[in-house]
């Protein structure tokens, strides 16, 4: 059983390696989450389709998906 918590997606930022250059970018995408006033920086790799302003549910610092209002 896990604990995951939803949280409103703020900000997007690739943080692919520059000695990297070929790899999919949606895995080094990294999202600033924030969860009832409390921000905190997530992967996005789960959920390379997310965008700012979508409610995303977290579990131990991966967004695992999109939370449909």
């Amino acid at each position: 059983m896990c604990l995951a918590i939803a949280g409103e997606l703020i900000r997007i930022e690739d943080r692919r390696p520059a000695d990297r250059p070929g790899e999919d970018p949606a895995l080094w995408r990294m999202g600033l989450v924030e969860f009832s006033g409390v921000r905190r920086e997530v992967s996005l790799a789960c959920v390379p389709e997310a965008v700012v302003g979508d409610r995303l549910l977290v579990h131990v610092g991966f967004a695992l998906s999109i939370v449909e209002p």
